[in-house]
Formats: structure tokens, C-alpha cells, sequence
């Protein structure tokens, strides 16, 4: 790839990060993107790659089975990278227009039952102290289990908090979310419960939220390694992840009432039809409890 188009994409990273406040994770993934498409593109720049060429792009990543939201993912970089050729840098036409994707699995997500989360909520002050962990971990482990499943915070929105974000007189806390919009997320009287215990027990005044026996911000994979960790303590016979939790807490919502709009504004999602999903979790339950109770099902 020659050298002005890695100068383009440079702008377009650029673009993402400062005009469109991106995280630094999405521009990650978007500057991989853009990599795996030049080096497939070969000696072929930019302004010279057609539809063809993407519609090879596109078959050499089916030859490898690649899964299809993850082949999305990636043409999403390029179309959207491809719109900031045309706007910004003077390309006629974008040639993705023309490339045609493969469909979306549509795979409902996965969620622990109400005694499951209960399992998993107790599992940090059953387990056994590790050595030479500081008396406050389990608290601190507790809190975030708390404070994950009560919120329904993402993983990165979780470890970026710091103590100036709970508000605990109005049961809230101020998160940052996708794309740098902050929204505010009542949070239960047994999450800031667990927090103030930890925050006591630590000594955690100001500055980051969830601190490392170092006393540094605990960090996303940490905390992924934590929650996978209780998961397994608990025996939940679910694949490990903290979305779960979040999967969990919107499914929950739903179930018990609450309505779409608002489990959507409490997720941060910036459209509707992400939140969605969850109604075919809570249909396709109702679908099986008549099923079995039914006398006519």
C-alpha cells in the first residue's frame, strides 16, 4: 500500500478520535481493519480499489470462516471509512455501496436467572482469602458484581469510574459512556451499600472507584478475570463474561415491567433496535412457559 494511503487512513484515525470522540478501543479496531484491507488490496491504493476488489475481500474472509458479525464489524470500518474519503478527501464514489453483506446471525443473549445472580453475588465473601491479598478484596469483588449487575454498566464504562461518579444520595451513578455521552444510572441500595463497605474497608477516598491491591485503577481485564473467576466459584454453567451481567440486568428489567425506552436509556444504547434483542429473550420465555402449561399449547 502505498505510502499517501497510509497517510489517509492516518487522517481518517485522526478524524475518529478527535472530530468523532471514538475510544481509543474503537480506533483500534478500525485501524486493523483498514490493515487487513490494504494488505488483501495488494499493490491496488484506495482511490483505485472497485467493488470487485471488496467482493474478493469479502469471500477470502467466508473462505476462512470468519464469523459474520465479525466480517461485518470490519466493513463497517471501511464504509465508514470510505464516507470520509468522499466528504473529506475528494473520492467520487464509494465502492463499498455496491458490496453486499452476508446477514446478521441473529443470536439472543445470554442470561443468568434470578438465583443464579444471587450465586454469584455471594461468591465473593464465600471464597476462601487468598494469600497475601489485601482484608478488603472480597469487598471490593462484591462491589463491582453489585454494582455490574444493579447498573448494567459496560465493562469499560465499570473500570473508568471514580469515586466522584456515585452519587449515593440520589442512588445514581454518572457514567461516560460510547462515543463520550454521559448518562446518569440509578443504582440499588445493595450495590452502594457493598461500595461504601469496600470504600470503607480500602480506604478509597478519591480518584479511581475500583483499585488494584497496588492501589492503581483495576483495569478492564482484571476485572473480566474477577468476574469469570465467581462465575466458575458459583458453578453458573454459562460461557464467562461481565455482558452477562449486563444481558442479565436488561432481561431482568423487562421481564419484571419495565419498558424499552427506558431499559434503553438506562444501557446507553443509541438505538432502539439494539435494545430489542432482549424482547425476544423475554418472548421466547413466555413462548416456553406456555408450552408447558398450556393444556392446548
Amino acid at each position: 500500500m502505498p505510502e499517501a494511503d497510509d497517510l489517509l487512513a492516518l487522517a481518517f484515525l485522526d478524524y475518529l478520535a478527535d472530530e468523532r470522540n471514538a475510544s481509543p478501543r474503537t480506533v483500534e479496531n478500525y485501524r486493523r481493519a483498514l490493515a487487513a484491507a490494504a494488505a488483501a488490496l495488494g499493490p491496488k491504493n484506495w482511490r483505485e480499489a472497485g467493488p470487485d476488489d471488496f467482493r474478493g475481500y469479502l469471500f477470502a474472509l467466508m473462505k476462512r470462516d470468519r464469523a459474520r458479525a465479525t466480517i461485518r464489524l470490519e466493513f463497517a470500518a471501511l464504509r465508514s471509512f470510505y464516507r470520509f474519503l468522499c466528504e473529506r478527501k475528494g473520492l467520487a464514489s464509494n465502492p463499498l455501496h455496491a458490496v453486499s453483506l452476508p446477514k446478521a446471525e441473529k443470536r439472543l443473549p445470554v442470561f443468568l436467572t434470578a438465583s443464579q445472580i444471587e450465586s454469584l453475588l455471594r461468591a465473593p465473601r464465600e471464597a476462601k482469602p487468598e494469600k497475601q491479598a489485601p482484608a478488603w478484596m472480597p469487598l471490593r469483588d462484591a462491589a463491582i458484581l453489585e454494582l455490574f449487575y444493579s447498573s448494567g454498566l459496560r465493562l469499560a464504562e465499570l473500570a473508568a469510574l471514580d469515586v466522584r461518579d456515585i452519587d449515593p444520595h440520589n442512588e445514581a451513578v454518572r457514567v461516560l459512556g460510547k462515543g463520550s455521552k454521559e448518562r446518569i444510572v440509578p443504582v440499588g441500595e445493595p450495590a452502594l451499600e457493598a461500595i461504601q463497605q469496600y470504600r470503607h474497608a480500602a480506604k478509597v477516598q478519591s480518584g479511581p472507584l475500583f483499585i488494584s491491591k497496588l492501589r492503581k485503577r483495576l483495569g478492564g481485564s482484571s476485572i473480566w478475570t474477577l468476574v469469570k473467576k465467581y462465575l466458575r466459584a458459583a458453578e453458573i454453567p454459562v460461557p464467562a463474561s461481565p455482558h452477562k451481567l449486563r444481558h442479565s440486568f436488561a432481561t431482568h428489567l423487562l421481564d419484571a415491567g419495565a419498558d424499552l425506552r427506558s431499559v434503553q436509556s438506562l444501557l446507553g444504547h443509541a438505538s432502539l433496535s439494539t435494545t430489542q434483542i432482549y424482547t425476544h429473550v423475554t418472548t421466547e420465555r413466555l413462548k416456553k412457559a406456555y408450552d408447558r402449561a398450556h393444556p392446548r399449547a
